[in-house]
């Protein structure tokens, strides 16, 4: 269905018949400015974590960070705001995906994406606010599972949505990885 109105190239059809101030015309764009209010929400929602845990990032980065012993395959230090900013638009969609269907559980997933958001914004204010390496591994750790856990959610609701946060747990493995490794080499 394409806004809940019907099928293929039936509301465009529809929709060019129609006249401003008709109600039926009125009532279908109402529907198309809650679906993209609702999708702007979400990624700006998933966004504001990452600007929020950006806050902590930037100031360590310059300091702290660049004195560390980094494992093999690190980045380099600007590729992780691109990334970073795909994912978080990729969460977003994803989860604007989840409201939409309708589900019955929609909101338990919804909210367990919440959660996570929390989580994931705590692991930038413990590892590069707090300096604290082993605390970061402890929290990466728990968003590793918190992310496999909102896939399985998400994939019993849609697939597509599970799908779109793919890109983003196998980020976060590799996050994973960078910690740990810098936990041992420190």
């Amino acid at each position: 269905t394409y806004a809940g109105l019907g099928h293929g190239k039936w509301p465009q059809r529809w929709l060019l018949s129609k006249k401003r101030g008709d109600v039926a015309y009125t009532a279908y764009m109402g529907k198309i400015l809650l679906h993209v209010g609702a999708i702007l929400f979400f990624v700006v929602l998933s966004q504001s974590a990452g600007g929020l845990g950006s806050v902590f990032t930037i100031s360590s980065v310059e300091t702290w960070y660049q004195f560390l012993s980094k494992p093999p395959l690190t980045p380099p230090d600007w590729i992780f705001g691109p990334v970073w900013g795909v994912l978080y638009t990729l969460m977003g969609i994803a989860t604007y995906i989840i409201w939409r269907s309708k589900h019955p559980k929609r909101w338990r997933a919804i909210g367990l994406f919440i959660v996570h958001l929390i989580v994931n914004t705590a692991w930038s204010i413990i590892y590069f606010g707090e300096q604290s390496i082993l605390g970061g591994l402890v929290t990466i750790v728990l968003l590793d599972i918190l992310i496999i856990w909102i896939i399985v959610r998400y994939r019993n609701i849609s697939k597509a949505a599970a799908y779109l946060l793919v890109p983003y747990l196998a980020w976060v493995l590799f996050a994973t990885y960078l910690n740990a490794g810098i936990l041992l080499l420190n």
